[in-house]
């Protein structure tokens, strides 16, 4: 309870901590941005001043700092026109464009909509206005929070990516220890239930009884087995797979409803890939049970082995409700089932002994709603 009640709490601060620093980024550079503003107005205030006394200069007049004023301004594009809005002349645009009237035009539009205009009077009746729009440099200010805001977005996803991963291993070393404390406990009564049949020998009981319960006992010991081999990497050997895929479809088919119509084939009875075999068998039993509950224990199921010259292929088909395309990946997600009962583990071990520990695949052939699944195991042949 401690755990989660940390958990909330340290969510909730990262995003109170996330919002106030996201809130001050935006503020600052709201704040700069309008300061940098003023500071441009007060250059084109200064600006309109050097043209005033640029135009009523003479021959005897200093010049030479209005000229300097108005020469340094390479950054504030500008356009100064008459009082009848006539453009006189332009600074700081593009020299080609400018020579479009149109362009003049545009631009002269864009100044209008972002600031008011600078006034030059030379008198009552003569007058001038300069025009400018936000230079490049204030312009590329607008863009720096959400730079600042992307960055903080990455770091903040690096540090759940971190916090997730770490989330993930502590839940897979839970399950690990779980299974393999379950192949523990198992072990006891495995260990007694073999003297019990060894009794059962000795008293001369029907052999088969006996012969069955050292079926379900020796079953029994192969799951303590598969239990024990999770959170770890499991030995490979060479090994028949049709010997060992018969072995699990056998098993299930003595003890399912007869109702049900199984078929296995193989075009070869001997084809040999690397395997572990408790694990291999599991991944069997779990599409074979999967198989029996879609068709409700009624149905016809049929398991093919074929080869070629690199891979060997099998497929389980069943006559169940199918599977909406949509859902073809997500089945093997942990935790996913569609069943009222179950913890939608069974195709997500299955899918990591394959893939992970054999280097295979597995996969939902094709499956049609009311008709049928077909899935499918592919590994490399030897």
């Amino acid at each position: 309870m401690t755990f989660f009640t940390n958990n909330f709490l340290f969510k909730r601060l990262a995003i109170l901590i996330s919002l106030i620093i996201v809130s001050l980024i935006l503020w600052n550079t709201y704040t700069f941005f309008q300061k940098f503003k003023h500071e441009e107005r007060i250059k084109m205030e200064i600006l309109g001043i050097a043209f005033k006394e640029f135009s009523n200069s003479d021959l005897n007049s200093d010049i030479v700092l209005p000229d300097k004023i108005i020469t340094t301004n390479t950054s504030i594009p500008l356009i100064l026109v008459d009082a009848k809005g006539n453009i006189i002349s332009n600074q700081n645009l593009d020299s080609i464009k400018s020579l479009d009237s149109d362009y003049l035009i545009e631009q002269l539009a864009k100044m209008k909509s972002e600031n008011l205009p600078i006034e030059i009077s030379f008198g009552e009746n003569n007058k001038q206005y300069i025009y400018y729009r936000n230079s490049d440099l204030l312009n590329k200010l607008t863009y720096y929070p959400l730079a600042l805001i992307l960055i903080l977005f990455l770091f903040l996803s690096v540090i759940y990516l971190f916090y997730n991963s770490n989330k993930i291993a502590e839940q897979n070393k839970l399950w690990t220890g779980m299974a393999k404390e379950t192949a523990h406990q198992i072990g006891t009564p495995l260990s007694s239930l073999l003297g019990w049949i060894a009794i059962l020998k000795m008293e001369k009981v029907d052999d088969n009884y006996v012969e069955e319960i050292e079926k379900d006992v020796n079953r029994l010991n192969t799951i303590a087995n598969r239990f024990s081999k999770i959170g770890s990497i499991p030995e490979l050997k060479k090994e028949n797979i049709v010997t060992i895929t018969k072995a699990a479809f056998d098993y299930l088919e003595s003890r399912s409803s007869k109702q049900i119509s199984f078929s296995f084939s193989t075009t070869n009875k001997d084809i040999y890939t690397n395997l572990n075999t408790e694990l291999f068998g599991w991944v069997i039993e779990n599409l074979i049970k999967n198989a029996i509950d879609a068709m409700l224990g009624k149905g016809e199921l049929k398991l093919n082995i074929e080869n070629n010259s690199k891979k060997v292929k099998i497929t389980i088909s069943d006559t169940g409700k199918g599977i909406p395309k949509k859902l073809y990946k997500q089945i093997f997600k942990p935790g996913f089932t569609t069943k009222k009962r179950g913890w939608g583990l069974g195709l997500s071990l299955s899918k990591r002994i394959v893939k992970d520990y054999h280097k295979g695949k597995i996969f939902v052939q094709k499956s049609e709603i009311g008709k049928g699944t077909t899935f499918e195991i592919q590994l490399d042949r030897i």
